[in-house]
């Protein structure tokens, strides 16, 4: 068995069809391209990884972490993207309630 559940015959096929669009010519330059673009994609990934843990690290009362939900009763607004210049439509907006899990209270907005 081969890579990724491939044998030996479907790949030696992958790669004649290959060959016989791009040419013998474009091969090494698409593969060069396509190395890079994974070096990219991993770089961009290790990048993201640092970030996500040095948010891990931070201590508790450093005021980069979001709030629970217990303080923020208010409901939140969402704006849409803006209608289109020549109507005269309002821009559509989400209202959202948090959930209400101390109290007894029925949401007006429900």
């Amino acid at each position: 068995m081969g890579l990724g559940g491939l044998g030996m015959w479907e790949m030696i096929l992958i790669f004649m069809v290959v060959l016989l669009l791009f040419g013998a010519k474009r091969l090494p330059e698409i593969g060069s391209s396509l190395g890079k673009g994974i070096r990219e994609f991993k770089g961009s990934i290790r990048e993201i990884e640092r970030e996500v843990q040095s948010v891990g690290d931070l201590p508790e009362g450093s005021g980069t972490t979001t709030s629970s939900g217990d303080d923020d009763k208010e409901p939140r607004t969402l704006n849409t993207m803006p209608p289109d210049a020549d109507s005269d439509e309002e821009p559509r907006t989400l209202h959202t309630t948090p959930p209400d899990t101390d109290s007894d209270e029925e949401n007006p907005d429900a």
